[in-house]
């Protein structure tokens, strides 16, 4: 016994020695990349600003990083963790931000045209890109032209580049359409084999989030639900790029015979087989497109074409508003919902309920509107927003909600209580449905000769991962849920104006899209963001009135911080992903990802509403 417990405090010494290790080196190299930052950050400040272009130019959209409802703040941490793993740091791109500078371009006499260069822009969800794609339809209608150039076009990048008037390819390229699919990694086997309890309370036929815990395959329900969504999804997709590109609808949705027939006659050349299909207009090299482009926006003198970049564009435009006595105030939930303060890509419950709090506080404000792009999380949490949705309301200001890609499950929670809710066609929403997990670990205890033991003042003191779940407290958690999912679906139906039945028959966990939803009562009418900030504005019986865009500020040190990693990230090319072997960088990342979805599952009473399957791939 002596000689175990010795080898344990040999263990535990040396794990804790090499801990402080690494905790030395990652404090040492911070300060480093905060000295070296600072030193670039003089010393870039003491250089001259470019002058600005003069020339009239095309504009280029070479968006590089997500496209996102709402910029994020990134600490240290963040930066060091996402450098160790093998990412840079993202550049996001706001989507309001792309919009409003694409519309201003169309008036502006300086920018002659639009060059889509879409190269680096991941994939991004078809709400999304409808909404740039009428800002680029819109920059059509002043009669300038829009090009589209690329070596390969992913599907998010070529559903934008069938807007423009010619589309361009690489002889060597292709145009990559996989459809839309949702896959999941399902785990009942492997937590049986690894001796852990996975303890399942939910309420919703079509509550399929814990069905990756409980099954090892998607069960009929949520299959047949995927199934409907997601082929509305393709449907409107190509539906889309077919009009655009004045092609048969059926030529984007071939079977595997039809396609290989096709691809046998291109010769296995992707790229002449989207050039047949009537995908792109002509086969270019990459110097060929830009002599193209010389001669439509004129030569730079440098074997290119006149231009300037989105990004200088963008900084370029002026930040003031014409002055208005009124403000529409915009909050925007983006991420998964958890209890507290917000954090990166996270909607916090309390941060989102201050922000409309601020808003019935603010004289100016007369009108909100609410932006959800959200699957959902801690079902306290959206609760405590709703209640702060329904003062705002109380105060006199009407609120609208305009849901993005997602408005599911917590995130349709804090959207219900709206005076009115605006989808478009493709939002995913519904998902009404409430569910717990938790996980214990007393079989796997128990073989390695652990036991879990001891005395207790109530019949739950003992509960818990190590001694696992008695048959009266997985009665009282399934109550629990159950009150949750009757507390859910009775507020839609107060503020729905259906009956509790009623809503149980389109809730059980159901994924609507917005066409479905309006049809079944959870969605007032379909539009956008610009048609939720005109409903807002008429409620409020407002003319003339400034959008106020309500965000948690950064403190000046976030804000110095901010800036620095951001330098010294740019100046140094940061990334520490070597300390990383390169093939276990895959798995770290996936590590990281699980890690950070965890932990955003943090509500009080272990009750959630979120909406897993609607990761749309």
């Amino acid at each position: 016994m002596k000689t175990l417990f010795g080898y344990l405090g040999k263990l535990i010494k040396g794990l804790w020695k090499t801990i402080t290790f690494l905790r030395v080196a990652l404090l040492n190299v911070l300060f480093i990349i905060l000295v070296v930052a600072i030193w670039f950050g003089i010393s870039n400040a003491t250089k001259t600003t470019p002058p600005e272009q003069s020339q009239p130019s095309a504009l280029v959209l070479n968006l590089n990083g997500p496209i996102v409802e709402k910029a994020s703040y990134l600490t240290p941490l963040d930066s060091f963790k996402g450098s160790a793993l093998g990412d840079d740091m993202p550049k996001e791109n706001v989507l309001f931000d792309i919009v409003h500078t694409i519309r201003h371009a169309k008036t502006d006499p300086a920018i002659t045209g639009l060059v889509l260069s879409l190269g680096d822009m991941p994939s991004t969800s078809l709400t999304k890109l409808r909404y740039i794609a009428k800002a680029i339809n819109e920059f059509k209608s002043s009669g300038k032209p829009v090009f589209a150039t690329g070596d390969f076009y992913s599907q998010s990048q070529y559903y934008l580049a069938s807007y423009a008037d010619k589309v361009y390819l690489s002889p060597e390229g292709s145009v990559l359409l996989k459809g839309y699919s949702a896959y999941g990694l399902y785990m009942k086997d492997f937590l049986e084999k690894m001796n852990v309890n996975a303890h399942i309370f939910r309420v919703g036929t079509y509550k399929s989030a814990v069905e990756p815990f409980m099954r090892n395959n998607m069960s009929p329900a949520a299959r047949e639900a995927a199934t409907r969504w997601l082929g509305q999804l393709w449907g409107a997709y190509t539906d889309d790029v077919a009009t655009n590109r004045h092609i048969d609808v059926k030529v984007l949705r071939p079977n595997m015979e039809t396609f290989l027939k096709e691809f046998r006659q291109s010769k296995g050349s992707l790229a002449d087989l989207s050039l047949r299909l009537g995908l792109v207009d002509k086969l270019t090299s990459r110097h060929q497109v830009r002599r193209l482009l010389a001669n439509k926006f004129g030569s730079n003198g440098a074997d290119s074409y006149q231009s300037i970049s989105y990004y200088q564009y963008k900084d370029s435009l002026p930040t003031e508003q014409p002055k208005a006595n009124s403000d529409i105030a915009v909050i925007v939930a983006s991420g998964e919902i958890k209890d507290g303060k917000e954090s990166n890509g996270v909607v916090g419950g309390d941060t989102l309920a201050a922000q409309l709090r601020d808003a019935r506080n603010d004289p100016h404000v007369k009108a909100v509107v609410l932006r959800v792009d959200s699957p959902g999380g801690s079902a306290f949490a959206s609760e405590v927003v709703r209640e702060e949705l329904t003062t705002l309301k109380a105060a006199g200001k009407p609120v609208v909600v305009s849901m993005s890609s997602l408005a599911a499950s917590g995130g349709y929670w804090i959207s219900m209580a709206a005076d009115k809710i605006i989808a478009q066609p493709t939002t995913l929403t519904g998902s009404i449905g409430i569910f717990s997990v938790i996980p214990t670990f007393e079989k796997g205890l128990s073989k390695l000769g652990i036991a879990t033991d001891g005395v207790g003042t109530t019949p739950f003191s003992g509960e818990g991962v190590t001694s696992g779940l008695s048959d009266g407290a997985k009665q009282a958690m399934q109550l629990a849920i159950d009150h949750g999912y009757q507390r859910f679906i009775s507020l839609v139906g107060k503020y729905r104006n259906m009956s509790t039945k009623q809503v149980d028959e389109i809730a059980q966990g159901h994924v609507w899209t917005g066409q479905d939803a309006v049809k079944n009562g959870l969605v007032d009418q379909l539009g956008d963001f610009d048609d939720a900030v005109d409903a807002a504005a008429k409620m409020a019986k407002l003319k003339h009135y400034n959008l106020q865009w309500m965000e948690e500020p950064l403190t000046p040190a976030q804000q110095l911080l901010k800036g620095l990693m951001s330098e010294a990230h740019a100046s140094l090319g940061l990334n520490i992903s070597s300390l990383i072997p390169e093939a276990l960088q895959p798995a770290a990342q996936q590590l990281s990802t699980s890690a950070s979805l965890l932990s955003k599952f943090n509500d009080p009473k272990g009750e959630y509403a979120y909406c897993l399957p609607c990761q749309v791939k």
